[in-house]
């Protein structure tokens, strides 16, 4: 049967990738093979240069015939199946599959059939919504002997329709791609390993890169027996559990974590990036409902407080009863400066001064604040009366203001009258 990735679909149905099987009975995943071309240049450094050519990951045993016409690794049954580790359905899955350098280490793998001579590819399958991601080592043996090979500056050649033999020799997975988290957790990061063979000499260590630099903040080894730092069980590292704990999560938390399991000759690494992320709690100063008296004005604030990182947006805008939301001119709207607190967060105010007129009233009043931690942005409303000065009022003040002054005349006068007589009998 004549296949292609553009007949990918076609062929999923005709052949082992269903989405109703279950992932550890898969018959083969298409598997693009990124080679490389190496060169010297002109300045004695060697140059790279990667080709993507079509390939297929078929599972099955020694002697199997490839299903499709098209370089074929072959991964025969190993004590480590990277299938066993696979999550979700097919349709999510992301292969692909590098050539793999010794670094010029030429030593035999410990298990039967292995030569000093194997060549090494790496897997690496990929969940497409992050679940998790898995590199496998595969072994193929070849006829070629090591001094015929001097690795990467003349790989072995792989033709468009080989067929390679090969055993997955170790896994080394994590189910935290990516990990997004607040304040104060303690999250785990997964790290786990598995070799096809006991006892195996391995190194595992976590380190941290941030800013261009990197830090060790955990070590150990199996030959030794010790380790160094902490954030890991040491007793569950023989079982392939390499999970590192954080401590309470703060601003510097914040970094690319790498997990590295090295058993000579392999070196296997997953980069985990983790950022922090907090919701912002917000508020505005009125309640659901705001009256106001035709001419006065009134100081409308919307408060954004404890998010993380600093980018947020508030937007203040209205609408009428029915009517779709018509944004709020820029120039109505001030903003603060964002305020940084002790514990990382950050805090913003977003205000503008109303002095509504009678056609306002009934309109509706929204702040809407987006952020990077929102699926969707959180808003805040009031409704807003507007009501002309009460007349009954000014009569009644009036009237009281007449009335205090009768009062004061009817109390003044006679004082003042009294007082002018007595004067004139004294003159």
């Amino acid at each position: 049967m004549f296949w292609t990735f553009s007949g990918f679909t076609v062929a999923l149905l005709c052949l082992g990738v269903s989405g109703s099987q279950s992932l550890y009975d898969v018959q083969w995943l298409p598997c693009p093979f990124v080679d490389e071309k190496v060169q010297i240049n002109e300045e004695g450094h060697p140059e790279t240069k990667y080709i993507t050519r079509e390939a297929v990951l078929q599972f099955g045993n020694v002697g199997d015939k490839p299903l499709h016409p098209t370089i074929t690794f072959l991964a025969t049954p190993s004590k480590v199946d990277m299938r066993r580790y696979l999550e979700g359905t097919e349709d999510k899955l992301q292969c692909e599959i590098r050539r793999y350098s010794t670094g010029g280490i030429v030593m035999r793998w410990p298990t039967a059939g292995a030569q000093d001579h194997d060549v090494w590819f790496t897997c690496t399958i990929r969940h497409a919504e992050g679940l998790f991601v898995i590199t496998t080592f595969l072994r193929h043996t070849t006829v070629a002997s090591a001094e015929e090979q001097v690795d990467y500056l003349q790989w072995m050649t792989v033709n468009d329709r080989d067929l390679l033999t090969t055993s997955a020799a170790m896994v080394v997975l994590t189910r935290t791609p990516s990990v997004e988290v607040g304040f104060l957790k303690e999250p785990i990061l997964h790290c786990q390993y598995a070799v096809d063979h006991k006892l195996p000499n391995a190194t595992v260590e976590w380190r941290l890169q941030k800013h261009g630099e990197r830090s060790k903040l955990f070590s150990y080894s199996s030959r030794t027996g010790k380790s160094e730092g902490s954030g890991v069980a040491t007793k569950t590292i023989a079982a392939g559990n390499a999970s590192f704990k954080l401590p309470l999560t703060r601003k510097h938390s914040e970094g690319t974590y790498i997990c590295s399991v090295m058993v000579p000759p392999l070196y296997g690494s997953h980069d985990i990036p983790l950022t922090l992320s907090e919701q912002p709690r917000v508020s505005i100063n009125v309640g659901s409902t705001l009256s106001m008296i035709l001419g006065k004005d009134q100081k409308l604030i919307c408060d954004a407080e404890g998010y993380y990182p600093l980018d947020v947006n508030i937007e203040w805008y209205r609408e009428a009863a029915g009517g779709s939301p018509t944004p709020l001119f820029l120039k109505n709207v001030l903003y603060s400066s964002h305020r940084l607190h002790q514990d990382g967060t950050y805090s913003l105010s977003a205000f503008f001064y109303l002095q509504p007129s009678l056609e306002d009233s009934g309109y509706k009043y929204t702040c809407r604040v987006s952020h990077k931690s929102l699926l969707t942005p959180i808003r805040k409303s009031f409704s807003l009366i507007v009501a002309e000065p009460d007349s009954t009022l000014w009569y009644i003040t009036a009237f009281g203001f007449i009335i205090a002054m009768l009062v004061i005349l009817c109390y003044m006068l006679p004082q003042f009258l009294a007082g002018r007589k007595a004067a004139k009998k004294r003159f």
